[in-house]
């Protein structure tokens, strides 16, 4: 049975999520601040942890911060009042996968869920049939090691997951759908900016000039495609 902590500070909510969850039968533990969300992560190592951001004591930024630097792996759902696309990059950065502005519906919260369950394991084949090489970045899909320059760069799982998704259709156009399907596990029902903000990212370290990409290209209407 797949375990879930919830960090949640507000008492209803959290009694809420975790009936919710319970009902669609996972395991469920409950942490009231952060430091006690870390503490917990640390011991049970669950499957899929949903994070607030604004905790009493340790903010969910130092949360996420700390379980990466550490080496969690699992899967970081972001549940938080903070609306602001900045605040939304910034958790992006420090590793999670997906985040949820409240209020927010408990099917759609479910879903994504659920998508994030199903693809939080690691990718039974990485390699890319595309090239493995575009301006001057490499892709080494085996290790799941990007470089530029030589130089390692620290992408998140997802974000290594979206590109080389980019990469197998080998300057093939993908759509929004398709990567959300592909990448996330979402169905067309979920809809999500994700893909446009993880490309911001894999542009921010990956492009000479962010603002003027020369190899992850939008596609207007459409999606993206990779340019080697």
């Amino acid at each position: 049975m797949r375990r879930i902590l919830v960090v949640e500070d507000n008492p209803d909510l959290a009694y809420g999520l975790r009936n919710n969850l319970e009902i669609e039968g996972y395991t469920v533990e409950v942490a009231g601040d952060g430091g006690d969300g870390l503490a917990r992560a640390r011991a049970t190592a669950p499957d899929l942890i949903i994070l607030d951001l604004m905790l009493p004591g340790m903010d969910g930024y130092h949360v996420l911060r700390t379980l990466r630097e550490e080496g969690c792996a699992a899967p970081i759902l972001i549940l938080t009042a903070r609306g602001e696309e900045a605040d939304k990059v910034r958790g992006l950065r420090l590793g999670a996968d997906d985040y949820v502005t409240k209020p927010f519906g408990v099917l759609e919260l479910l879903a994504r869920v659920e998508a994030l369950l199903r693809r939080g394991a690691p990718q039974r084949d990485d390699s890319a049939p595309g090239p493995t090489r575009f301006g001057d970045v490499e892709v080494v899909p085996a290790t799941r090691q990007v470089l530029r320059n030589g130089a390692p760069v620290a992408l998140t799982p997802k974000e290594f997951d979206l590109l080389a998704a980019l990469l197998r259709r080998r300057g093939a156009v993908a759509t929004r759908a398709e990567l959300l399907a592909e990448v996330w596990g979402y169905s067309a029902a979920v809809l999500s900016r994700t893909v446009d903000t993880h490309i911001a990212e894999l542009r921010r370290k990956l492009e000479p000039d962010p603002a003027a990409p020369r190899h992850i290209l939008t596609v207007r209407k459409t999606g993206y495609r990779l340019e080697p």
